[in-house]
């Protein structure tokens, strides 16, 4: 349930309900909390294959890329408010 909140407030309500969510098998995600959360939603949820490495590479490219814009935000003593 953790999860899921901060999924809600920390992407949903910032960025809208996404049409599709690609995720890997963790047991997080394949929860039935989770299933019903998306179908809630409207969104689709599909999940990669195991080493599937176009999935695997865009995923790492995403999370290095995010990790590049927090680091920004916080040398220069920024916060998500003030880009609103």
């Amino acid at each position: 349930m953790d999860t899921a909140l901060l999924f809600w407030n920390n992407t949903i309500s910032t960025c809208g309900v996404p049409k599709d969510f690609i995720s890997y098998r963790d047991p997080k995600f394949t929860s039935k909390l989770w299933t019903n959360f998306y179908e809630i939603l409207g969104t689709k949820l599909a999940f990669s294959t195991a080493y599937h490495p176009q999935t695997d590479g865009l995923a790492e490219r995403i999370i290095q890329t995010s990790e590049d814009i927090l680091r920004r935000f916080c040398s220069y003593g920024m916060e998500y408010k003030d880009h609103e």
